[in-house]
């Protein structure tokens, strides 16, 4: 037998474009004469298809588009993900199938068991647990039939339920193991994927072939990698990062082992690419081309530009540099020189005449006052008015650039720089984005090196510089990563070597500011813990132990 893996692109609620990509793909699985072709976790729909599930009309379509795939298969099975309807009164009114399709019809419907309530995923919301496990018979194979997280109680320290589908699928023998996926990448996701496999395999002992999406819905970013298991415990094969890619594999070769594949796992390179693929598909799948970028000469602009340039094309992006009285000579000329690397549009627009006038209509109510944090935000403010209006009138949508660091802490300002239209670097701490910048130049200087050197300033007021309104970025982060990801509380960060005070400070800021987060664009999440959808905080809460 031999079984072709599609890791592929879906696009949500198009029908169409999803149907018309997966029945090419049936035809170059074909043409590597495969008997079976897999297809991921709803695919039909695109993932995370969210409340459209609600809509009679959606669910309507998606089986429409399940039929269709039934008749093409034809002289070859077609595994595919979509929601099936619950013929019950009771429970959810959906399930989350893997639909078998042999012979121009449905053969067999497995339903995912192990539904995710947690970061990102809200599938209980929606779908129905399946509560029967029976493997599908196919051309004198038993077939074991999962989708994702069915396989995910398996190999990790907590096990967030209290079966295993595959425990009651093994006591009907099956030969192999097809599990249907939508696992969103975050940069060490790929390790804990096989890690994960290798528990399957060393607790079943049989072939696995799990396919995975690949691109990115909004927020949410597929990497690929799907992923072929043999029974020794090794990795046969591992599909590529961020690419469409269908191969075939000979089912006894497998079951045989010896070939070990798998792609490299650095950093730095999957955060390029998840970010590259994020804007790219953000832009493409909302039928948009064209970006526009505030470029102060800063580092979090110079990586946000060159993201841009790589996932649009330099003709599709537009800098706008907007200096103030404040702005030093040599963030304009890093600047100017940084779209010149990148032969990019850019625009001089300088602010100070138009911060004076504010300043002008603003002094008879400031009478008494002091310059402060408000002048500070009317800068930005003006910057953002700037980019807005340049979008409302040529359609270039607007990039925010704030980092992770500044977003935790509210270093940002609403209305200013905290505008756009998607979040591009917002899952990374201040030192990953320098570290990225570095990663931008390891064949030749993109970023110029000052860029990178400099203490960070928004310049905003005379000779400011970050660190006189936060901690240095490395103990910021590490702190910031030990709450937000690790989700150590105040006690447990002092316990472990954080100074009282210092954490006191630091945590505050981050609950003051989950207002601000409420109304930020879209992130592009690339750890596994973003701000956004994944991360859910009280914005009156209070904890600082």
């Amino acid at each position: 037998m031999k079984i072709s893996i599609a890791q592929l692109n879906y696009h949500i609620g198009n029908f169409e474009g999803n149907l018309q990509k997966m029945l090419e793909a049936t035809e170059t699985a074909k043409a590597q004469g495969a008997d079976i072709v897999v297809f991921g976790e709803l695919a039909v729909t695109g993932y995370p298809p969210r409340d459209f599930l609600e809509f009679d009309d959606f669910i309507a379509q998606s089986e429409q588009v399940v039929q269709e795939l039934a008749k093409a298969a034809q002289g070859i099975a077609i595994v595919v993900g979509s929601p099936s309807r619950n013929p019950v009164i009771e429970g959810k009114d959906l399930y989350n199938t893997a639909y078998f399709l042999a012979d121009g019809e449905i053969l067999h419907m497995s339903h995912k068991a192990l539904l995710p309530t947690y970061d990102i995923f809200d599938e209980y919301r929606y779908f129905e647990p399946a509560s029967e496990f029976k493997v599908v018979e196919y051309k004198g194979k038993k077939i074991a039939l999962t989708v994702c997280e069915d396989i995910w109680n398996v190999g990790n320290e907590n096990p967030l339920y209290k079966v295993c589908p595959l425990d009651e699928l093994q006591t009907q023998s099956p030969d192999f193991v097809l599990n249907l996926s939508a696992s969103p990448f975050s940069y060490d996701h790929a390790a804990e994927r096989i890690h994960v496999l290798k528990a399957n395999i060393d607790r079943y002992g049989i072939p696995i072939f799990y396919v995975n999406h690949v691109g990115a819905q909004t927020e949410i970013i597929f990497d690929g990698g799907s992923i072929v298991m043999s029974p020794d415990g090794n990795v046969y094969d591992e599909l590529p990062y961020f690419e469409e890619e269908i191969r075939s594999y000979d089912l006894d070769k497998v079951a045989s082992g010896g070939q070990h594949k798998v792609q490299p796992k650095d950093k730095m390179t999957l955060i390029h690419d998840a970010l590259v693929t994020g804007i790219k598909n953000y832009f493409g799948k909302l039928g948009l081309k064209r970006a526009i970028l505030g470029l102060s000469g800063g580092i979090d602009s110079a990586v946000v530009a060159v993201l841009a340039q790589r996932a649009l094309g330099a003709e599709n992006v537009r800098m706008l540099l907007m200096p103030s009285q404040f702005s030093s000579d040599h963030s304009i000329n890093d600047a100017r020189k940084l779209a010149e690397n990148l032969n990019t549009q850019y625009d001089i627009v300088f602010i100070e005449e138009i911060y004076k006038s504010y300043e002008a209509v603003l002094k008879p109510h400031f009478a008494g006052t002091t310059f402060d944090v408000t002048e500070e935000n009317i800068q930005a403010r003006i910057r953002g008015m700037l980019l807005m209006a340049l979008s409302n009138k040529f359609g270039n949508i607007v990039l925010n650039t704030s980092n992770k660091s500044e977003a935790a802490v509210g270093y940002g300002t609403l209305y200013g720089d905290m505008a756009g239209g998607l979040s591009v670097i917002a899952d990374m701490y201040k030192m990953e984005v320098y570290a990225l910048a570095r990663f931008m130049n390891k064949d030749g200087e993109v970023i110029p090196e000052h860029i990178i050197t400099k203490p960070p300033s928004a310049e905003l007021r005379p000779d400011q510089v970050d660190s006189d309104s936060l901690p240095d970025y490395e103990i910021l982060d590490e702190v910031l990563f030990q709450y937000i990801e690790k989700r150590k509380g105040p006690k447990e960060l002092v316990k472990i070597g954080f100074e009282e005070k210092l954490v006191r400070r630091i945590l505050r800021m981050v609950n003051m500011n989950e207002f601000k987060r409420a109304q930020v664009a879209p992130v592009l999440r690339v750890s596994s813990k973003a701000f956004g959808m994944g991360r859910r905080m009280p914005i009156v809460g209070k904890y600082l132990g």
